[in-house]
């Protein structure tokens, strides 16, 4: 059965990509997987149909059929480990391409959410800048962290993986800012995800949504 996936009918994001369906279609052409797409508007979000799919009212979901799963980490490691070509066959490598998901998911991307967030919702306190470069000394310290892991190597460990795909897609939050381009490795690992077939694939996926619904408001 073709897996179906959940996306907003109108993304927030201006067409950026930052949606976090992006990751789950990226891994889904990485592997050459068709998939469904089922858009949802934010009203459809909190009704109950959606929410027996994602408890929190959020998306993408995730269903083949047999499986029904929330949470876009999940999505990915299911897709990863269903299919060849994002989990590497040697049992040693493979743990290490999913700790690298979680390091994405759990020790990078935090800090960035917050800096997002504070732009949205503090930027009119008092206490804005002083948070802000708070929350930036944090993503600092992560940065440079992940940029002396990574020194000259195209990936994280060897081949692309799984890790690399939501590691880019967590470091894409940061395009455009002085925090990413304080390190040129990191600047151009980010290049060299976007650069991959499939990333351009799922993008140009994502990003048609965003026009038809600008087409479909005008």
């Amino acid at each position: 059965m073709i897996p179906t996936i959940t996306a907003f009918a109108s993304s927030p994001d201006g067409g950026q990509g930052q949606a976090r369906d992006m990751r789950v279609r990226w891994a889904l052409e990485e592997v050459g997987q068709p998939y469904d797409v089922r858009l949802v508007s934010f009203d459809e979000m909190k009704q109950p149909a959606h929410r027996a799919l994602q408890p929190f009212g959020q998306i993408p979901t995730y269903e083949d059929g047999v499986f029904t799963l929330f949470e876009s980490g999940a999505i990915v490691f299911h897709i990863a480990e269903q299919h060849q070509g994002l989990l590497p066959n040697d049992p040693a490598a493979r743990a290490r391409a999913i700790t690298w998901m979680f390091a994405a998911l759990a020790t990078v991307e935090p800090p960035i959410v917050d800096r997002e967030a504070a732009e949205y919702t503090e930027g009119d306190k008092p206490w804005y800048d002083e948070h802000l470069a708070t929350v930036d000394a944090r993503i600092r310290n992560r940065l440079d962290d992940l940029s002396r892991r990574l020194g000259d190597a195209d990936w994280l460990d060897g081949e692309f993986s799984a890790g690399d795909l939501v590691l880019v897609g967590v470091l894409r939050r940061l395009e455009g800012s002085e925090l990413l381009a304080e390190h040129p490795n990191l600047t151009a690992y980010v290049a060299r995800g976007k650069a991959r077939p499939a990333f351009q694939r799922a993008y140009s996926a994502q990003y048609a949504v965003f026009t038809d619904s600008q087409m479909a408001a005008a």
